[in-house]
């Protein structure tokens, strides 16, 4: 199982660039496509609590957010430790 899950949708910029960066980490991660799957997204929504916007991101348990989020962790100097410690 991946370290990192996102919930994605097709053709959503903010989704593209979220996974980009993980694909530049060569993060190992398991994209959930459920912009269309009903059942994908409640789950997702209940993961994210109560988020509906795509992408959602998750490192291990840990939700940490959308696409803006996860840039601002990186920015910070946080993203790399976080994903370190889950050993991607």
């Amino acid at each position: 199982m991946a370290s990192v899950t996102i919930y994605t949708r097709a053709m959503c910029p903010y989704c593209v660039r979220a996974v980009s960066l993980l694909k530049a980490k060569s993060v190992n991660f398991e994209e959930i496509d459920a912009g269309f799957d009903g059942r994908k997204k409640k789950v997702m929504i209940q993961r994210a609590g109560g988020a509906s916007t795509f992408p959602q991101i998750f490192i291990g348990d840990t939700h940490i957010g959308g696409c803006d989020d996860m840039m601002a962790l990186e920015r910070a100097g946080k993203l790399d430790p976080m994903l370190q410690a889950l050993g991607t």
